[in-house]
């Protein structure tokens, strides 16, 4: 049987039964006024009940039947009515699911009337339905963007070949060289990918990790780099505990400060890096100079494959460092991936100001670093 009809059924047999009692209530009400009629007990009420029919109004039984008969009916159509109306909105919802499994995405209840369990219910599902298909084009861009980041260096690994092979007396050592700098871009390209899916599917267990200490060894690491780029790295702060994985939130804080050694001013630039807890959060600041940005620009610096303004620039060696896109959008995905937030804001002087901020480790102190 449907819901409906099954409905349908249980408030007709609420109606039948709420009838019969009070029918029976009646009954025993005039059979009070019968003489020699006594209520002792049970038994007693049985006996008279059944002696009514010879003693008492036959009318009454009959109007007693015509009336259950008439409570049925009623209850029967008003139930049908009433079930139908009550699932109206879930007939919506299920069309809607209908269409989601069918590819459209686009499709809303939108059920009006007051907030009730049913219209929270649809609520819930149009916000599904809204991150499902946010989700699914944000999917299918970064298809499109990776196929297309991935398809370059091929070609231009094709391009090298042909060239080398319909010019035989083209010097080998200069093709080696932009075969081995286009390889090592496509590269660093799959390794970015596979990090982010990495951190996409959250498959780490947590420990306890430090984020000054990573904060230094990212520095560290990327020191000579700054070096040839002219960019001066001052770090600070306290011991800041919280917990991931040290392997991906390192990844985090050398993509912050690569990046913000990169995309700064040519010559004189400067970074800081700073850790501490604040409000019971693990916070990282990574804050570089640079040219003017827009709060609009800003806010589509984490989409994969995205680099602002040709955010490319080249050091004091004459090295490249355009990146694959994907540096930034890296450092989201892993903060979401240990339940953070990152905020980009423009500094007011030029440059950028990226802040981490992740659920601290309250069972570890902190102290001022030396």
């Amino acid at each position: 049987m449907s819901v409906r009809l099954k409905l349908t059924l249980s408030y007709a047999g609420i109606v039948v039964l709420a009838g019969a009692l009070m029918l029976a209530a009646v009954w025993v009400f005039l059979l009070r006024g019968v003489p020699g009629v006594r209520f002792d007990n049970l038994h007693n009420v049985l006996t008279n009940v059944f002696l009514l029919q010879g003693r008492g109004p036959l009318v009454f039984a009959q109007a007693a039947v015509l009336g259950m008969l008439f409570l049925l009916v009623f209850g029967l159509v008003a139930g049908w009515v009433l079930a139908g109306r009550m699932l109206a909105p879930l007939s919506r919802i299920t069309e809607a699911t209908r269409e989601a499994a069918h590819g459209s995405l686009s499709h809303r209840i939108r059920l009006p009337g007051r907030r009730d369990e049913l219209r929270e219910l649809a609520d819930a599902f149009d916000t599904m339905l809204a991150r499902l298909e946010s989700h699914v084009a944000e999917q299918r861009r970064f298809a499109a963007n990776a196929s297309h980041e991935l398809r370059t260096p091929l070609a231009i690994t094709q391009s090298l070949l042909d060239v080398a092979r319909n010019d035989p007396s083209r010097d080998p050592g200069e093709l080696v060289h932009r075969l081995h700098a286009v390889n090592a871009r496509a590269i660093d390209l799959t390794e970015a990918l596979l990090l982010l899916s990495r951190a996409d599917q959250r498959s780490f267990t947590p420990e306890p990790v430090d984020l000054s200490l990573l904060a230094e060894e990212a520095t560290e690491t990327l020191l000579p780099l700054a070096e040839k780029a002219g960019v001066a790295v001052e770090t600070s702060g306290v011991t800041t505990p919280t917990t991931g994985s040290p392997a991906l939130l390192l990844q985090l804080t050398t993509n912050l400060v690569h990046n913000a050694i990169v995309h700064n001013l040519p010559d004189g630039g400067t970074v800081l890096v700073d850790t501490g807890v604040r409000d019971a959060t693990a916070v990282l600041t990574v804050e570089n100079t640079g040219e003017p940005l827009t709060q609009e620009l800003v806010a589509t610096l984490t989409e994969p494959f995205r680099r602002g303004t040709d955010r490319v620039r080249t050091d004091r060696a004459g090295t490249d460092h355009p990146g694959v896109g994907l540096g930034l959008a890296i450092v989201a995905s892993i903060t979401r991936a240990h339940g953070g937030t990152l905020t980009l804001t423009p500094r007011p002087g030029g440059g950028l100001r990226a802040a981490v901020r992740l659920p601290a480790e309250l069972r570890r102190g902190g102290g001022r670093r030396v």
